[in-house]
This record gives C-alpha cells, sequence and structure tokens, in this order.
C-alpha cells in the first residue's frame, strides 16, 4: 500500500493574495523605519551625553543633504504609519458608545487622525518657542 503524501500549502507571496494583507505588511513595514529613526535619536542623546562637540558633530551629520532627504521620507512613511494605524483602531477597541449610538469606524478614524495632527503641531510649537 502506498503512502499518502501529506498536502503543504506553499506559504510563498501569502501577504499578495489579498489586499488587507498587503496593507498589513505595508503597515508592518513601517515599523521598521520607526525603530531606525529611534536609533538616529538614540545616537543623537549618546553624543549629547558625549559633550558639545560630539552633539555638533551629530547635528552637522543630520544637516547633509542625504540626511534631509531620508528625513523627508521617513516623513511620508510616518505619515502613513500614523493614517494606517488610526484606520485600524475602530476594529481593534471594544464599542464606543455616544448619546445611546455606537460612534462610526470612520468617526473614531478622524478623531485618532485629528489628535494627531494637533498634538504635532502643538510640539512644533513648542520646539519652536524654545528656540526663540
Amino acid at each position: 500500500m502506498a503512502l499518502r503524501r501529506t498536502y503543504v500549502r506553499s506559504m510563498d507571496g501569502w501577504w499578495r493574495r489579498d489586499p488587507f494583507f498587503i496593507h498589513y505588511m505595508a503597515r508592518e513595514a513601517t515599523a521598521v523605519f520607526v525603530v531606525a529613526y529611534a536609533l538616529i535619536l538614540l545616537a543623537g542623546v549618546i553624543r549629547l551625553s558625549q559633550g558639545e562637540a560630539a552633539f555638533g558633530e551629530w547635528l552637522e551629520g543630520l544637516a547633509n543633504p542625504w540626511s534631509i532627504a531620508f528625513h523627508v521620507a521617513l516623513c511620508a512613511i510616518f505619515a502613513y504609519h500614523t493614517w494606517s494605524w488610526f484606520r485600524i483602531m475602530p476594529k481593534t477597541m471594544p464599542p464606543v458608545v455616544v448619546g445611546g449610538r455606537r460612534l462610526p469606524g470612520a468617526a473614531i478614524t478622524a478623531l485618532g487622525l485629528a489628535a494627531a495632527a494637533i498634538a504635532s503641531a502643538a510640539f512644533v510649537a513648542f520646539v519652536a518657542w524654545l528656540a526663540s
């Protein structure tokens, strides 16, 4: 009697078969860039602890055109990361009831994005105030 081989489904490109998974993988990929930027900031803190000259060298490195282009790209990646995070928020949290009616998912996403925009603007204003 011949033995039957077990069926093994190929996992190659599983995430490209469904738009939901494409968005999921894109959101997860942006997290890598968040970590990369955290390491850049950590390097700045380390250089700051090494003295004014070391921190000045780190700042000069950030003024490099390649660094500026990298930061512009990071800004776009972080905007997508933020948008995608707030887009899945209504699916991951318990229902929000306001005035006896369930708050629609689009409203939760919009409120999250608005809160992120307000917090970002407040932070930029605070940094500008500190610099002046």
